[in-house]
């Protein structure tokens, strides 16, 4: 999505005719949306939960540890918590 904002911003820069002072309102405009922190935590946000959604390995989680080597992981949906 933001790879999207961001070719719709540089098309209209690149392709306005209103000449350099709005270039350059745009691309700071652009500069400060793209490093701003809360458009980096929600793309790396979106990130994971795309991640997430497509991997196939069940996520693993332990269950009491049988000793101080040896933990057992099994899928976070088998997981029974007593």
């Amino acid at each position: 999505m933001l790879q999207l904002l961001v070719g719709v911003a540089a098309g209209y820069v690149l392709g306005t005719r209103a000449g350099r002072a709005r270039y350059e309102q745009i691309s700071k405009a652009a500069k400060a949306v793209a490093t701003s922190p809360a458009t980096k935590k929600v793309v790396e946000a979106g990130r994971q939960k795309l991640s997430d959604s497509l991997n196939t390995q069940p996520r693993l989680e332990p269950m009491k540890p049988i000793d101080e080597r040896t933990t057992i992981l099994v899928p976070h949906d088998r997981l029974r918590r007593n």
